[in-house]
């Protein structure tokens, strides 16, 4: 067989010599590479050298019997999954070596299927740790953080890195879009802490929080007596930010009459307080942030072309969760991290069913649904792991687009990962290959055999 179809390295240990040969032939027509051994302390030397993915082993065998050898297989390799295998009448010992740290256990006269599935969730599980551990790896080799408390080792976000760290040093203004909850202020926030003025005042208002009356009092303050209960003079929030960096959220959602005086901020940097005549000069470096498609609400007459291009001189994206799956794990060990702390619990982390649901789950709220799931989990959970149940969303189905994993090639869910992520970038192939890690002629080609255009 060749090397890259194998499908992973399994031994089998068991002291019938008819159960483990007939183990090995189907799993080999299955597509992994097998080794057989008849005792414990064979198949220690043969772990030791073959390096399996997932040993399957007999319960009750002479000399070494399962239990013990699970043990010393932890010792050599502590995340190694192991599946036991028991006769039907005999469960009680299967649950005992599943709290001693077996991955599943299956029962005599095995059934290939379901121990094939058994195999590739055992698999699937260690693939999921070892990521884990790779992305909290990177992540400390960089700085610890990720960037400025940004997290995620995705293309999607080393992208936006990229951007935030070239922009961070010029005095440009900034429009972030995304999603909400994908953390466009924790980006306007790094972006400042990157630049010069990281020593000047950062300044956050969100525009769509307020009524226009008072959010125009809010940017730009307001002079004694301008209006009912003006009984002192005011400072808005663009002299506050003075020298340093405003950061306006929702920036879709104001007026048509205050667009056109935050456009004569940037074009003059002047502005007059409400109810004053004082043309007040400010140096704010601006940063604006928006779910909405401003290029489409200024083509529907919502919002101002001119403010648009004078907002858009650097334009970053931020990618939903869903199209980062990977940086989820990441996201989710941090959030245990700080709320353990805050919450003085004694978690020691997530169960391997509970990796799985996070990593499937599609995140309609981003990362701000994951923190809100995680620090529920820490609130809720009664033990010291937390498991699926801990977690306050439906997983993810099975079946996907019609794709089914397991049970689908990869050429199908290629096919699926490719369009789907079309699907979610309105068409454009430059920003799914960026997404997927592949180059745009690839992207292209496939759409020709799909029989797409």
């Amino acid at each position: 067989m060749a090397e890259d179809q194998v499908k992973g390295r399994i031994l089998v240990v068991d002291d019938e010599p008819n159960a483990r040969q007939g183990l090995q032939k189907l799993l080999r027509h299955e597509g992994y590479e097998v080794r057989i051994d008849a005792d414990g302390a064979a198949a220690l030397r043969t772990a030791s050298e073959f390096v399996p993915d997932v040993v399957v082993t007999d319960l009750r065998m002479p000399g070494m019997d399962g239990m013990e050898l699970l043990k010393r297989l932890r010792e050599q390799d502590r995340d190694i999954p192991v599946i036991v295998a028991t006769a039907f009448g005999d469960i009680s010992s299967a649950v005992a070596a599943m709290r001693a740290g077996a991955d599943d256990y299956i029962t005599k006269p095995i059934d290939i299927d379901g121990l094939v599935l058994s195999i590739e969730r055992a698999m699937e599980r260690r693939s999921l740790r070892i990521e884990a551990e790779n992305l909290r790896r990177q992540a400390r080799d960089r700085d610890g953080s990720g960037l400025q408390g940004l997290l995620g080792t995705s293309p999607a976000m080393q992208n936006v890195y990229r951007m935030a760290k070239q922009v961070s040093g010029s005095r440009a203004t900034v429009l972030l879009t995304g999603e909400s909850g994908t953390g466009k202020g924790e980006l306007a926030r790094a972006i400042h802490a990157l630049g010069p003025r990281a020593k000047e005042p950062f300044i956050a208002l969100h525009c769509a929080a307020l009524a226009e009356s008072l959010l125009e009092s809010e940017l730009f303050g307001h002079e004694k007596g301008s209006f009912t209960g003006a009984d002192r003079q005011r400072h808005g929030r663009f002299e506050q930010a003075h020298k340093g960096t405003l950061f306006l959220d929702e920036i879709g959602e104001i007026s048509p009459t205050l667009q056109v005086k935050l456009l004569r901020v940037l074009q003059e940097r002047t502005f007059e307080r409400v109810g004053g005549g004082e043309s007040i000069k400010v140096d704010v470096r601006l940063i604006a942030a928006t779910n909405r498609d401003l290029a489409r609400e200024v083509r529907e007459g919502r919002f101002r072309e001119d403010l648009f291009y004078r907002l858009n001189v650097v334009h970053i994206e931020l990618p939903p969760l869903r199209l980062r799956a990977r940086d989820s794990l990441l996201l989710a060990e941090h959030f245990l991290r700080r709320f353990v702390e805050e919450n003085h619990a004694s978690i020691k982390g997530f169960t391997d069913r509970a990796r799985e649901k996070i990593v499937r789950h599609t995140w309609p709220g981003n990362v701000r649904e994951l923190e809100n799931a995680i620090e529920r989990a820490v609130v809720m959970c009664d033990s010291d792991m937390i498991g699926v149940d801990h977690l306050p969303f439906e997983g993810a189905p099975d079946v996907q687009g019609g794709v089914r994993i397991p049970g689908a090639t990869m050429a199908e869910i290629e096919r699926h990962a490719i369009l789907a992520t079309l699907d979610a970038v309105g068409g454009s192939t430059a920003r799914a290959a960026e997404i997927l890690d592949l180059s745009v002629r690839t992207i292209q080609y496939r759409l020709h055999t799909y029989g797409r255009r």
